[in-house]
């Protein structure tokens, strides 16, 4: 089964109120929750991290950073912050030094990630090679993959080729909005996929409201695949 990582996020930005949002997900069957280093200072995100662990949630800090001193700086705070997983980053020789030691789980971006939004560049060959040769690399365990946010490459083609590629998790993130998809990304091997988004604007079946998106999700992924289309 793929796994969802709800994000709590819009126009790639940690939301305000986001430890209340995260409260109305109590009980839901959620497994995995993240944010982004951009929007709320680190202590508030330290936090809602310790929210989400005493949910008993695994934590998950996608870096977005545009320039190589605000992600290192992004780096370490995901330790003060106390996440399980860092996705994203470009500078994974920064992500390696600062990450080596601890237990987070890193997936950097595969490919030429650029601006904020993020948006992926580079042929689908060298975004393969590119995903292979990071997780070949100890202390890389996956990549956070922005398939939908691709200039051209086909996004189903392009994750089912890094899934070949790659010796680790790939986890699809940005611009997931619909059941459609999702059953793409699953199809596609892909370990999970990210949704922040389209959830906060209701474009999911179910709800309206997060609480109800978020169900739509969870029901979606627990069906077979061809009940989910």
């Amino acid at each position: 089964m793929i796994e969802f990582v709800f994000m709590l996020t819009h126009h790639d930005a940690t939301v305000d109120g986001a430890a209340a949002v995260l409260e109305s997900l109590r009980g839901s069957g959620l497994r995995y929750v993240g944010f982004k280093d951009v929007g709320q200072p680190v202590p508030v995100l330290k936090a809602l991290c310790d929210d989400a662990h005493e949910q008993g949630l695994e934590v998950m800090l996608e870096v977005v950073s545009t320039s190589a001193e605000d992600e290192r700086r992004s780096l370490a705070a995901a330790l003060e912050i106390g996440v399980d997983w860092v996705l994203g980053g470009t500078d994974v020789e920064a992500g390696l030094a600062t990450l080596e030691g601890s237990d987070v789980r890193y997936c950097p971006f595969p490919g030429r990630v650029t601006g904020h939004p993020s948006v992926l560049g580079g042929t689908l060959q060298e975004i393969a090679g590119h995903a292979a040769s990071l997780t070949d690399r100890n202390g890389v365990y996956g990549v956070d993959l922005l398939a939908y946010r691709h200039t051209s490459e086909d996004p189903v083609a392009l994750t089912r080729a890094v899934v070949e590629a790659a010796s680790g998790p790939v986890i699809a993130a940005g611009s997931v909005a619909s059941l459609q998809q999702i059953r793409d990304l699953d199809e596609a091997g892909a370990w999970g996929f990210t949704i922040g988004g389209a959830i906060f604007e209701d474009q999911l079946p179910g709800g309206p409201g997060v609480p109800g998106q978020v169900k739509a999700v969870l029901d979606a992924i627990a069906l077979a695949p061809e009940e989910t289309a």
